[in-house]
């Protein structure tokens, strides 16, 4: 994977995904940035009652970003507003973290996903008025594993053959849907689910009630695979909230 890093990048469209304390008084901030993916930055200072960086650095919000650096850690030497602010509140806030969580877990850094950095953007607005929080969360994981190269084949069973409304699957991770009869028993983890589930969420059609429960089976399943043994802690908490 080619790296994009170059000496300095000014006015950059960015939004602060996470940060945590480095040294004695900076903090490394994580951007998710329209142009260059995600880039970790140093704000130096930034941890001073008085810095003018601390009260920008907030997570949801458009901004503008000017850094500099040659190395994978670069220096961060300004941010500011870059449209309306957004608020989220509740449960909505917690849906946004899990998303920050997933970016920073499973997206490279300085891989650019120019798509995936406008339906994030996206995706916050509609959390902020939404009150069908998870099929938001079941749409964005969909476009978030799609944009990473994961092959999510929906439409077509493991065989290639057009999946059949009636017909029930169990789909296996880095193959596809593999109808029930006849199964071998190389194939018996994945996620059972009904072939509905699967045209619904091609279709990006998430009213049903059973597509809404199947495809959240689905997409826990798909992400816990490419997550490993660490598990999102924001994906716990929402569990705990509301089962999302």
């Amino acid at each position: 994977m080619a790296s994009v890093s170059t000496h300095r990048q000014d006015n950059q469209a960015v939004y602060v995904l996470h940060t945590y304390p480095f040294k004695e008084t900076s903090l490394v901030v994580e951007l998710f940035t329209r142009d260059f993916g995600r880039v970790a930055t140093t704000a130096k200072g930034a941890r001073r009652p008085r810095s003018a960086m601390r009260g920008m650095l907030q997570a949801f919000q458009p901004m503008l970003a000017t850094w500099s650096g040659k190395l994978e850690l670069k220096t961060l030497h300004s941010l500011e507003w870059n449209g309306v602010l957004l608020l989220l509140q509740g449960e909505a806030l917690m849906c946004g973290f899990y998303l920050n969580e997933l970016l920073l877990r499973l997206l490279p850094r300085e891989d650019p996903h120019e798509a995936l950095f406008e339906y994030y953007a996206d995706t916050l607005k509609t959390l902020a008025i939404s009150h069908d929080l998870a099929t938001t969360l079941r749409r964005f994981e969909l476009k978030f594993l799609q944009e990473l190269g994961y092959a999510i084949p929906l439409h077509l069973d493991a065989n290639s053959v057009p999946v059949l409304t009636q017909q029930h699957y169990r789909y296996e991770a880095e193959h596809g849907a593999y109808p029930l009869r006849g199964i071998s028993a190389r194939h018996e983890n994945g996620v059972q689910l009904s072939g509905k589930t699967l045209i619904d969420m091609s279709n990006d059609d998430y009213r049903d009630e059973q597509t809404q429960q199947q495809s959240k089976q689905l997409m826990r399943y798909l992400l816990a695979h490419y997550l490993g043994d660490k598990p999102l802690h924001t994906r716990q908490l929402l569990i705990d909230l509301q089962g999302y």
